[in-house]
């Protein structure tokens, strides 16, 4: 690997680390790519390169990681939760919840109930994955093809 590409690596992890810190605020590709003193196209490109996703794309999946654990941990309202990890519509919020975890945020919340374990192990257990019997849709999301598809 190249001096370059380690550093633009390197940038590209920061971004991501501020993405990681600043879920629930506004954040948009400018002030992002900022971060990485990168243009925009080429922070989006290179960050999908790297990680396999837009950054809009990460950004929608920490929030919904992050409302899947208030959803059990919580009694707050789904509407307030939809707020506090940075959505600022409930109808974006259900869509993208659904399209992500494969099932509503209400649903979710009634079947699944707090967890008795570390919280790394409940990290790792709750990761959302492409629900059973969803077609992965990459050109609604831009994610990247998966190695071997056309």
């Amino acid at each position: 690997m190249s001096a370059e590409t380690e550093d633009l690596n390197r940038r590209l992890l920061r971004a991501r680390d501020a993405m990681d810190r600043a879920y629930a605020e506004p954040l948009d590709i400018p002030a992002v790519a900022a971060v990485a003193h990168c243009s925009e196209g080429h922070f989006s490109r290179s960050f999908r390169a790297c990680f396999g996703e837009t950054p809009h794309r990460y950004l929608q999946r920490r929030r919904v990681e992050r409302s899947m654990f208030l959803l059990r941990e919580t009694d707050r309202s789904i509407t307030a939760i939809c707020f506090d990890v940075g959505f600022t519509s409930l109808g974006t919020f259900s869509r993208t919840f659904r399209a992500i975890v494969g099932e509503t945020p209400s649903g979710y919340r009634v079947g699944h109930k707090p967890m008795e374990a570390p919280h790394c192990f409940q990290m790792a257990a709750t990761r959302p994955r492409l629900a059973a019997g969803v077609a992965p849709r990459s050109s609604r999301f831009g994610e990247a093809p998966a190695a071997g598809a056309p």
